[in-house]
């Protein structure tokens, strides 16, 4: 049997399980909301799908120091209840019939900043809620957890598109956080409110510049940083492209498509549970350096699919190799990145990274959209598989220092690794 972890994570877990596959439910439902009922097109839908992230992330700055120093599951109770009323305006408006593309680009900045602020709270939360020793296994649930949404939300989601339309499910999404604001209530017990060292009285936008900051000077965190933003972009940027090459010129049937996406997902409850074996017998270092090389070796392939069953085939085995690596490397990270910050400056640093990851996608997706609208959507995704093989370049190369058990009582230069 697994390790229990007590009553208040298992809430808090089932807070984030429902909200995960609601968001999952209704994947690409803009988008499809854009073309279906508002006549969109594909520029159109771009701008969509890169302006939530973009100007989100812009939206978030100021967001990070504010979480920073308050308590944070009333922070993130928040954040569900404003992504719920944001998502819930989209069904209402069409009902009305006042749906526009304006509101669609609103509500995503919207979310897109709560969910910056939300990540940013849950994670100093995770590091309040469970022993520093628990938090692989913790991290390791979530991963498991999210690779199940994403394998079984977006065919539930569509099928759920088809017989009642896409604005239903972005109303099952809202209700979703609705719950997640409910389950994180309920995780009960009592949060200090963190205390405001060597920042002003009045925390600004500014005071993010500390999360980076605290990135940048930290051997330990730096490569790590600059691996996982580019590997998250470069992903991003090409899957647009998979599904133009899929859909358009290859001729695959949308369930085929869903299918070649869906099965490897599999891969990603593999890879967490394998993680925590793997890093008891090899040691966090190597694990985290072997699965983040091996994460990079699978795209490439992607721009050699060909019609049929062989094609179909070649997407699900360079998916599931992917998927499978990212299932070991993402709760390693997640749990060596709180490892090393302080309680102080978890939510700002936090911040700091998913600014970075969602604003870097939103631009290299229009670059590589420009990109393939110059050459073929087969060259962009060769030239992006290409460049993710010269990422573990950035991964660190050594483990000189020993972890201590207390990361925040350990003086800052023992909490880095060279």
């Amino acid at each position: 049997m697994g390790r229990s972890l007590g009553r208040r994570f298992r809430w808090f877990w089932a807070a984030y399980a429902v909200s995960t596959f609601g968001t999952w439910l209704a994947f690409d439902a803009f988008a499809l909301i854009a073309i279906l009922a508002l006549d969109a097109g594909p520029t159109e839908v771009s701008v969509l799908a890169a302006a939530g992230l973009a100007v989100g992330a812009v939206v978030a700055v100021p967001l990070g120091p504010w979480v920073e120093f308050r308590r944070k599951r009333p922070v993130m109770i928040a954040m569900d209840l404003i992504r719920f009323a944001a998502l819930m305006s989209v069904p209402t408006a069409h009902v009305l019939g006042w749906l526009s593309f304006a509101q669609l680009l609103v509500v995503a900045v919207v979310v897109g900043a709560a969910d910056i602020a939300f990540t940013a709270a849950s994670g100093a939360c995770l590091k309040a809620l469970v022993r520093s020793e628990d938090l692989l296994v913790a991290n390791g649930r979530f991963e498991a957890t999210t690779w199940t949404a994403t394998a079984l939300g977006p065919p539930l989601g569509t099928a759920a598109i088809g017989l009642v339309g896409p604005v239903t499910s972005v109303a099952a999404n809202a209700v979703s956080f609705l719950l997640s604001a409910a389950g994180i209530r309920a995780v009960g017990g009592r949060e200090p409110r963190p205390a405001r060292t060597a920042v002003r009285s009045r925390p600004g936008a500014g005071d993010l510049l500390e999360g980076w900051r605290y990135i940048l000077a930290s051997p330990a965190l730096r490569p790590l940083f600059f691996n996982t933003v580019l590997v998250s972009g470069l992903i991003m940027a090409a899957s647009p492209l998979v599904a133009v090459l899929m859909l358009g010129d290859l001729g695959f049937a949308p369930w085929q498509y869903g299918l070649a996406f869906g099965v490897p997902c599999v891969g990603g409850l593999i890879g967490s549970r394998l993680a925590r074996p793997l890093l008891a017998r090899f040691g966090q270092h190597k694990v985290m350096r072997t699965a983040g090389t091996l994460r990079a070796c699978w795209s490439l392939g992607l721009a050699f699919i060909s019609p049929g069953p062989t094609g179909l085939f070649l997407v699900i085995a360079v998916e599931l190799g992917l998927i499978t690596c990212m299932g070991v490397f993402n709760p390693i990270v997640a749990t060596y990145r709180l490892e090393q910050l302080p309680s102080d400056r978890v939510a700002r640093t936090l911040s700091a990274w998913s600014i970075t990851s969602k604003a870097t996608i939103a631009a290299m997706t229009g670059m590589w959209g420009l990109l393939a609208g110059l050459t073929s959507p087969r060259t962009a995704i060769a030239i992006a598989g290409l460049l993710l093989l010269a990422t573990p370049l950035l991964l660190p190369r050594h483990d000189r220092t020993p972890q201590p058990k207390n990361a925040d009582q350990a003086p800052p230069e023992r909490r880095t690794l060279a």
